[in-house]
């Protein structure tokens, strides 16, 4: 039986950041307590100016800017394409960075994992979708007000805006029906 958990945007508790410039929502981590002894952890960014990104040395990051503009990321002196809404960007966590946004303030949707203990996908789709994983944790992430989600055609969900299904299964299919778009995670441990 896969287990599954339904995390509703409006219960995701607020944080400082790391480096105390702005408050993130954290989605859900892996465990672990503070900001360095998770395995992994999805959380959601407002930033309201140009800045420094905090530090997770020993970590890898995903990025993608889920609202606004865009921005663009100095990674260790070198400058990134901008970074338009739902294009995916990773870059080590021990890294400095520091980011410029392209027209006001954006929200960002971030993946921190441990690569020495996680393997991470990280994947935008849209439209139905029908796929076969492997990974032991699985979390599906929308981009839109009515995303349904089915686990081997028994279990159904329907996720609101910014809500994320995480489940626990090592093999499921995965069916997803939506008119926007929606970020699939699949997370195994080494």
């Amino acid at each position: 039986m896969i287990q599954s958990t339904l995390l509703l945007a409006a219960d995701y508790p607020r944080m400082p950041w790391k480096n105390g410039g702005g408050s993130t929502e954290e989605i859900t981590r892996d465990g672990g307590t503070g900001l360095e002894s998770f395995g992994w952890r999805l959380s959601i960014a407002d930033i309201a100016e140009s800045g420094g990104f905090s530090s997770f040395s020993g970590y890898q990051r995903i990025i993608s800017v889920l609202q606004g503009t865009g921005m663009t990321l100095n990674v260790d002196g070198q400058d990134s394409q901008p970074l338009l809404p739902l294009q995916p960007f990773a870059f080590s966590g021990a890294s400095q960075v520091a980011c410029s946004l392209l027209d006001g303030p954006i929200r960002d949707f971030n993946l921190i994992y441990a690569p020495q203990r996680f393997r991470a996908r990280l994947q935008w789709l849209s439209g139905h979708q029908r796929f076969f994983t492997q990974a032991g944790t699985v979390l599906v992430f929308s981009v839109d007000a009515h995303l349904q989600v089915s686990l081997e055609s028994r279990q159904q969900h329907v996720l609101g805006l910014h809500d994320c299904l995480r489940f626990e299964a090592g093999h499921a299919l995965l069916h997803l029906q939506t008119q926007g778009q929606c970020c699939v995670i699949e997370l195994t441990a080494h």
